[in-house]
């Protein structure tokens, strides 16, 4: 692996005190974001950052989940601050619901699709 060079600043972090790593950091090593890790001080002027990223089997499911987080996020704050307030789910609605999705099989884990009849 070719060595790269990153600069880090100083960062305060709540009561802590920390490091900021750039964004080209985090981009040109998606592995490290968010990974837990530990410092070990070599000298007075050096000190060694290891991080311990966990083995993902694929971004995707987290692309996933992180999208549905936003999206549900984002309809609380419509139901939230909406001029009427939450709208209770009626069973007319549930009843709209299922005729839209007549005839529609879903395949776990895979994505949803339209029988074939």
């Amino acid at each position: 692996m070719a060595s790269s060079r990153y600069r880090v600043t100083p960062a305060q972090i709540g009561n802590s005190s920390g490091l900021r790593l750039p964004a080209a950091f985090y981009r040109d090593h998606p592995q490290f974001t968010g990974a837990p890790g530990q410092v070990e001080v070599l000298s007075n002027d050096t000190m060694l950052l290891r991080f311990e990223p966990s083995e993902r089997q694929s971004r995707e499911p987290e692309d996933e989940s992180l999208m549905l987080g936003l999206f549900l996020d984002l309809l609380t704050r419509e139901a939230l601050t909406a001029e009427a307030g939450p709208v209770p789910y009626t069973e007319a609605m549930a009843a709209e619901d299922d005729e839209l999705l007549a005839g529609v099989t879903v395949d776990a884990p895979g994505p949803v699709r339209a029988s074939q009849s």
